[in-house]
């Protein structure tokens, strides 16, 4: 008779300094949540106040239709500052992510200045690159393209780094064998394996220019962000939702032709 295999634990077990840092981790969660929730009598104050009958939700309903002209004007600029920031971001996003890969990078320095330099953009909020850019290029979407550019490079070099980083080593090293260029493995190899992940990033650093675009405005760089401003400034409720609705309508549709163009090339 054949003797009875045991089952594994249910728990796997770990050690003392694991179970330390599970405890920081939860701790950390709950006082964050109680420093930081509201109070539940303020909230429930505040949502009567929402829902009252002169409250908030009633002056945005119905919507004000009287300058959607206008709107899809100022929509169509905060595409293409998005498209126009994404796609510089991308662009530049490549050498940077080269530079930053561990096989490909020519020095270990020029691959801790290009990672530092990389988590840099990531690190500094679009707005603050916005309202920077204003200063330089002065008020309108310039400066919201150069910030949805920087922010992209920061974005698009960490992934383009991590996917060329994982790519199958067995082509490279086998054109290196051959004695072929740096250049030659990158496109020769290390491009077409990584193809279908650098697609999947590019679409998601559209998706997100395109709902960057919208809050750059709110400090002067250009697109709908500025009428949004003005129309809560003004207290014109019904014009903001109206503004928010379409944008709404901009970002279903970029996020559902990203994701039938996903299907098609990945």
């Amino acid at each position: 008779m054949s003797q009875a295999v045991p089952a594994p634990p249910r728990f796997q077990h770990r050690s003392l300094t694991e179970y330390v840092g599970i405890v920081i981790v939860i701790a950390l969660v709950v006082t964050s949540i109680a420093n930081t929730a509201p109070p539940l009598d303020s909230l429930q104050r505040g949502l009567a106040r929402l829902v009252a009958p002169s409250g908030f939700l009633a002056q945005m309903f119905p919507p004000d239709l009287s300058r959607v002209d206008h709107i899809a004007w100022k929509l169509l600029e905060t595409l293409q500052m998005a498209v126009a920031g994404a796609a510089l971001g991308l662009v530049f996003a490549v050498p940077f992510a080269i530079l930053a890969t561990d096989r490909l990078s020519p020095h270990p320095i020029i691959k801790i200045v290009a990672r530092g330099l990389i988590a840099f953009f990531r690190t500094v909020p679009d707005l603050v690159w916005a309202i920077f850019f204003i200063i330089v290029v002065g008020l309108g979407p310039a400066a919201g393209v150069l910030a949805l550019m920087i922010d992209k490079i920061g974005f698009a070099g960490r992934f383009f780094a991590e996917a060329m980083e994982e790519a199958d080593t067995g082509p490279q090293d086998a054109l290196r064998a051959i004695g072929a260029s740096r250049m030659g493995i990158i496109f020769s190899a290390v491009f077409p394996a990584c193809l279908p992940s650098f697609t999947a990033t590019s679409l998601f650093a559209l998706e997100k220019s395109v709902r960057g675009s919208a809050a750059l405005g709110l400090v002067g760089a250009g697109g709908i962000g500025v009428d949004l401003k003005v129309a809560f400034d003004l207290f014109n409720y019904d014009e903001a939702l109206t503004i928010i609705l379409m944008l709404l309508i901009l970002v279903i549709a970029v996020e559902q032709g990203s994701s039938w163009i996903r299907s098609k090339l990945i």
